[in-house]
Protein backbone atom coordinates (compact mmCIF):
# COMPACT_ATOMS: atom_id res chain seq x y z
CA UNK A 1 0.00 0.00 0.00
CA UNK A 2 1.41 3.73 -1.01
CA UNK A 3 1.90 6.30 1.28
CA UNK A 4 -0.63 8.83 0.87
CA UNK A 5 0.65 12.55 0.86
CA UNK A 6 -1.79 15.69 1.22
CA UNK A 7 -0.91 18.43 -0.64
CA UNK A 8 -2.88 22.04 -0.15
CA UNK A 9 -1.94 24.82 -2.26
CA UNK A 10 -4.06 27.20 -4.20
CA UNK A 11 -2.20 27.63 -7.65
CA UNK A 12 -3.30 24.58 -9.57
CA UNK A 13 -0.02 24.48 -11.30
CA UNK A 14 1.24 23.81 -8.15
CA UNK A 15 -0.83 21.44 -6.78
CA UNK A 16 -1.20 19.45 -10.69
CA UNK A 17 2.77 19.59 -10.64
CA UNK A 18 3.36 18.15 -7.08
CA UNK A 19 0.69 15.67 -7.54
CA UNK A 20 2.25 14.22 -10.80
CA UNK A 21 5.60 14.35 -9.19
CA UNK A 22 4.75 11.92 -6.62
CA UNK A 23 2.64 9.76 -7.72
CA UNK A 24 5.48 9.56 -10.57
CA UNK A 25 7.36 8.45 -7.16
CA UNK A 26 5.12 6.01 -6.25
CA UNK A 27 2.82 7.81 -4.20
CA UNK A 28 -0.73 8.31 -3.38
CA UNK A 29 -2.18 12.06 -3.34
CA UNK A 30 -5.06 13.94 -2.48
CA UNK A 31 -5.09 17.35 -3.28
CA UNK A 32 -6.97 20.46 -2.05
CA UNK A 33 -7.25 23.98 -3.16
CA UNK A 34 -6.98 25.61 0.25
CA UNK A 35 -6.57 25.02 3.95
CA UNK A 36 -10.86 24.31 4.22
CA UNK A 37 -10.64 21.80 1.98
CA UNK A 38 -7.27 20.11 3.10
CA UNK A 39 -8.88 19.75 6.97
CA UNK A 40 -11.90 18.24 5.90
CA UNK A 41 -9.98 15.38 3.36
CA UNK A 42 -7.43 15.26 6.09
CA UNK A 43 -10.50 14.39 8.64
CA UNK A 44 -12.28 11.94 5.95
CA UNK A 45 -9.10 9.80 5.63
CA UNK A 46 -7.61 8.09 8.17
CA UNK A 47 -4.44 7.03 6.53
CA UNK A 48 -3.56 10.23 5.19
CA UNK A 49 1.24 10.23 5.55
CA UNK A 50 1.69 13.46 5.27
CA UNK A 51 0.43 16.78 4.72
CA UNK A 52 2.37 19.78 2.20
CA UNK A 53 0.88 22.63 2.60
CA UNK A 54 1.35 26.14 1.22
CA UNK A 55 1.44 29.31 3.61
CA UNK A 56 0.11 32.08 1.85
CA UNK A 57 -4.19 30.73 0.85
CA UNK A 58 -7.13 31.71 0.33
CA UNK A 59 -9.92 30.79 3.05
CA UNK A 60 -8.00 28.90 5.09
CA UNK A 61 -4.61 29.57 4.86
CA UNK A 62 -1.53 27.63 6.07
CA UNK A 63 -0.70 28.42 9.43
CA UNK A 64 -3.90 28.34 10.50
CA UNK A 65 -4.29 25.28 9.06
CA UNK A 66 -1.16 23.93 10.29
CA UNK A 67 -2.40 25.01 13.90
CA UNK A 68 -5.63 23.10 13.42
CA UNK A 69 -3.87 19.76 11.93
CA UNK A 70 -1.23 19.76 14.93
CA UNK A 71 -4.13 20.76 18.00
CA UNK A 72 -6.40 17.62 16.36
CA UNK A 73 -3.64 15.41 15.33
CA UNK A 74 -0.15 15.93 17.24
CA UNK A 75 1.84 12.99 15.47
CA UNK A 76 0.13 14.72 12.06
CA UNK A 77 3.43 15.09 9.40
CA UNK A 78 3.79 18.58 7.67
CA UNK A 79 5.52 20.25 5.32
CA UNK A 80 5.43 24.02 4.97
CA UNK A 81 6.37 25.88 1.78
CA UNK A 82 6.08 29.14 0.72
CA UNK A 83 6.71 32.42 -1.75
CA UNK A 84 6.51 34.79 0.51
CA UNK A 85 3.83 37.88 0.33
CA UNK A 86 4.36 41.28 2.08
CA UNK A 87 6.65 39.50 4.37
CA UNK A 88 9.34 37.17 3.19
CA UNK A 89 8.76 33.58 3.18
CA UNK A 90 11.63 33.38 5.43
CA UNK A 91 9.04 34.61 8.24
CA UNK A 92 6.17 32.36 7.23
CA UNK A 93 8.28 29.36 7.30
CA UNK A 94 10.32 30.06 10.45
CA UNK A 95 6.53 30.37 11.80
CA UNK A 96 5.39 27.37 10.55
CA UNK A 97 8.53 25.64 12.43
CA UNK A 98 7.89 26.84 15.58
CA UNK A 99 4.25 25.50 15.55
CA UNK A 100 5.60 22.25 14.52
CA UNK A 101 5.89 21.41 10.85
CA UNK A 102 8.53 18.65 10.23
CA UNK A 103 10.02 20.28 7.54
CA UNK A 104 9.94 23.80 5.17
CA UNK A 105 10.67 24.38 1.78
CA UNK A 106 11.10 27.75 -0.06
CA UNK A 107 9.48 28.34 -3.44
CA UNK A 108 10.75 28.15 -6.13
CA UNK A 109 12.49 24.76 -4.80
CA UNK A 110 13.63 21.82 -7.21
CA UNK A 111 11.87 18.64 -7.84
CA UNK A 112 14.91 16.73 -6.33
CA UNK A 113 14.50 18.54 -3.24
CA UNK A 114 10.71 17.90 -2.78
CA UNK A 115 11.39 14.62 -3.35
CA UNK A 116 14.19 14.14 -0.80
CA UNK A 117 12.38 16.13 1.81
CA UNK A 118 9.26 13.70 1.58
CA UNK A 119 11.63 10.57 1.69
CA UNK A 120 13.06 11.87 4.80
CA UNK A 121 9.41 12.45 6.33
CA UNK A 122 7.70 8.84 5.50
CA UNK A 123 10.12 7.01 3.50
Amino acid sequence: MPKTILVIDDEDQVRNMLKKLLETAGYAVLDAANGKIGLELYRNHDSIDLVITDIIMPEKEGIETIRELKTDYPDVKIMAMSGGCTIGSDEYLFLAKKIGVSKTLAKPFRMQEMLDSVKELIG
